[in-house]
Order: structure tokens, then C-alpha cells, then sequence
């Protein structure tokens, strides 16, 4: 973080929005996001993946604009709008010249606030997301996850997939929308942040005038899942590989200990000299890739291994997996632990300098904790961490139900070693 930079803002206004100013006056461009919290963490069964056609139809008009005016708006200054959707919340995006920003506060305002839905413009995105469900079908490794965060959690709206499934897409209306957008958009789920060089007071001016009639609402909230476990299998024709993901439950974001396993899937598996690359690519040559992650979310978490191995190594690249935590479980490596700090630290320390993460991390902090932290005092507890804490999270590991998903290529034999390596490391 720049020390002469001036600290990041944050703003409520009467009906509850926030608004997140965080100057970076040495940028020569500005950001600007607006984070709603719904995602399909929000969504029923039967509106699973809503959030993720919302974010697409959002852009085909609204009020006052057509899809063409929207683009043409943005573009004419050099801005390019853009979104996504996720588990916990939807945001809608826009970079460009700082003595446009209150432009664009008005135009994501516009987007959000006053979507139309054409019902002839849904019936032609359904199509463009028909072909998203397919490029996501024929992928084993987004299946894959798919089928791990099912196993994780199993009906609980975690283990949902963000895109939904074909039978809601093809029954979703146009009122269903907007009902959606009534429920869930309202003021009390709704940040709008700005990262660069931003004039704090008439940035919160302008995020006043779009939004201060934005109804207030209530914050939407979900209830924390319960982690399963279990075992997940797809084979799919045409993969010539066998697309490994498996991996435990952690601690969600308001537990500091979450930091434990961020430092554990670190020393594990960040970097060509983590004992996870080292061993499965370098020694054994079961795979190209291989990574270790820990996935933090305001509702849960999860310690996760991916890699995509030849079917006929499947079984061995198990075998090394379980050996690698039970090696960690059991002690651990006062280098591999340097290196694992310093590694986090450089990377948090690299984002602070790109304002999409600054952006996100602030807003995860205040849609969590309801109020902007400070990153050295998440370092501080990084380097606080002992070697002690690290082994407890490969031991909570092993003694717990792991979740496993097998996506491709898939012999028969993986299936049964994984049944029986994990089953086994439960019981341990």
C-alpha cells in the first residue's frame, strides 16, 4: 500500500447503500463497480441460475436506453462496461477517465436501477446462454468443480452452479426477473465503489443522486451450509484426461483463523517448488498442472487440489495426494513456510496496487464485517500463524469427510481409489 495515499472512504447513505471511495492518485484511469449481494447462494432450485441471466439482460435496456445506447455511451468515452456473476453477490463494472466518473456512476446507476427485461431480447440471450451451457458442458474441469461444490454441500444453494441448469433457463420470464431485481436489489445488498484517482466527496455526491431513492430492503442472508462430503463422477467422451478436484471444508471469512488455511494450501501447492508441484510434476510427471487453493467466502470455505492427470496415472496421482497430507499433517517445513508467507504477502500486497481487487476486497469486508479493514492487519496474522496452526488444518483435513470430484476420462479404478483413500484418511 502507497503510505502517502490517502485512506479508503466509506459512506452510507439514508436508505442503507454504501458507497467505498479508495483514492489511488498516481492511476491515470478510474474504476468503478457496483456489487449487488445475489448470487446463486440467494437462488431457490427452482431459480437457480436467475442471478446469472438478470446480469446478462441488464445490458439489453433500460428506460432510457436501448442495448446499442448503452454500449455507445460508454464507448463514445473510451469506457467499456462489463459484469459477472457469483455465489454471493453480482457486480457490474466500468474503467475509464477520472472527470468521467460521475458519468459512469449514472450509467451503472441506469443498468441497475432501471432494466427493462424486453422479453423478445430474452428469448434471443437465451440462446447465447444455451451456448455457454454448452461450452461448460464439454469442459471436464468445470464440470468437475461443479460436481465438487455439490459434493461439498449437496442441495444447500452453495453446491448450486452460478449458470443454473437448461430447464430453468428455458422457463425463466420476463416477470420472473423482475421480480428478482425487486427482491433482491434493494439498497441494504448494494455497493458502489470507485479505485483511482477519485474526489471522494462529489464521487459520494453522485452515488447519492443516482441511488438515494433506491429502496432500502433488508440484507439478504443465507443460512451457512453444513459440509458433506462425498464422491462425484462424470465421464465424458472425448476427454483424454482424467480431472481430479478434491478437497475439505475450511473456515468461512469472519473466522480469522481462515488465514490458517490460506497459509496451508500455500506451503502445499503455490508455486513450481511447493511439494504439490514438486512431487506431481517434477518427480512423478502424473501432470502439467496441479494447485492447491484455499476458496474463502462470507458463508463457508473450502481447502482445495485440482489437477488433470492421464487416466492411467489417476491412481498414483491419489496415492500422492494423500501421502503429501499426511506428510504436512504430521510436521512441517520451516522453509516451505517462508516461502509460503512471503508468497502471500507479495500477492496481497500485488493486489492492493490493481483496483478491481481493491475494489472486491473492500466490499467483501463490508458486506461481511460492515466496515473497511485494514490488509497489514490481515498480514499481521499471516505472519502470526505457527507452524503448529498450519499442521492442525491438514489434521482437520484427514480426520473430516473430504469431497471428491472425477470429471473425463475416469477408469474405474480411480473411482475406487479415491473411495478408499478418503474414506480411509476420514476415519484416520
Amino acid at each position: 500500500m502507497n503510505p502517502t495515499a490517502p485512506s479508503p472512504q466509506l459512506a452510507t447513505l439514508p436508505n442503507g447503500l454504501r458507497a467505498i471511495a479508495i483514492p489511488m492518485p498516481w492511476r491515470q484511469t478510474v474504476s468503478l463497480s457496483i456489487f449487488i449481494r445475489t448470487g446463486s447462494l440467494h437462488e431457490s432450485r427452482q431459480l437457480n441460475g436467475i442471478s446469472h441471466v438478470v446480469e446478462h439482460m441488464a445490458f439489453k435496456g433500460t428506460q432510457s436506453r436501448d442495448c446499442q445506447r448503452i454500449n455507445l455511451d460508454a464507448e463514445r468515452l473510451g469506457a467499456e462496461v462489463n459484469a459477472h456473476t457469483d455465489k454471493d453477490h453480482t457486480a457490474f463494472h466500468i474503467e475509464g477517465l477520472p472527470h468521467d466518473l460521475p458519468a459512469f456512476v449514472a450509467l451503472l446507476a441506469d443498468i441497475v436501477l432501471h432494466s427493462t427485461f424486453p422479453a423478445d431480447e430474452l428469448e434471443r440471450e437465451r440462446q447465447v446462454i444455451e451456448h455457454e451451457f454448452t461450452e461448460f458442458e464439454e469442459d471436464p474441469a468445470a464440470m468437475a468443480f461443479q460436481m465438487f461444490d455439490r459434493a461439498c454441500y449437496g442441495m444447500h444453494p452453495a453446491g448450486q452452479p452460478v449458470i443454473g441448469n437448461r430447464a430453468n433457463l428455458k422457463r425463466f420470464s420476463r416477470d420472473d426477473l423482475l421480480s428478482y431485481v425487486q427482491r433482491q436489489y434493494t439498497a441494504a445488498n448494494v455497493i458502489v465503489a470507485a479505485a483511482g484517482p477519485v474526489d471522494v466527496d462529489p464521487f459520494v455526491r453522485a452515488v447519492e443522486s443516482a441511488f438515494g431513492a433506491m429502496p432500502p430492503g433488508a440484507a439478504n442472508a443465507v443460512p451457512q451450509p453444513d459440509w458433506r462430503g462425498g464422491l462425484k463422477l462424470r465421464r465424458m467422451s472425448g476427454s483424454a484426461q482424467c480431472h481430479t478436484v478434491l478437497g475439505f471444508a475450511a473456515p468461512a471469512l469472519a473466522d480469522d483463523s481462515h488465514v490458517n488455511s490460506v497459509l496451508a494450501a500455500a506451503l502445499l501447492g503455490e508455486g513450481m517448488s511447493s511439494p504439490l508441484l514438486d512431487e506431481i510434476r517434477e518427480r512423478r510427471s502424473l501432470a502439467y498442472f496441479a494447485s492447491c487453493s484455499a476458496d474463502i467466502l462470507p458463508s463457508a470455505g473450502q481447502f482445495v487440489i485440482e489437477a488433470a492427470t492421464a487416466p492411467a496415472q489417476a491412481d498414483e496421482f491419489l496415492d500422492a495426494v494423500a501421502q503429501l497430507l499426511r506428510r504436512h499433517a504430521d510436521g512441517s517445513d520451516a522453509v516451505g513456510l517462508e516461502r509460503a508467507r512471503n508468497q502471500i504477502a507479495v500477492r496481497t500486497l500485488r493486489a492492493l496496487d490493481q483496483p478491481s481487487r481493491r475494489i472486491e476486497s473492500a466490499v467483501q469486508d463490508v458486506f461481511t464485517f460492515g466496515q473497511l479493514r485494514d490488509s497489514r492487519e490481515w498480514l499481521a496474522r499471516l505472519q502470526a500463524a505457527s507452524a503448529q496452526d498450519v499442521r492442525e488444518v491438514f489434521a482437520r483435513a484427514l480426520s473430516g469427510s473430504a469431497a471428491v470430484a472425477l470429471a473425463g476420462s475416469v477408469p474405474a479404478r480411480a473411482r475406487e481409489r479415491a473411495s478408499a483413500l478418503f474414506a480411509a484418511e476420514a476415519s484416520h
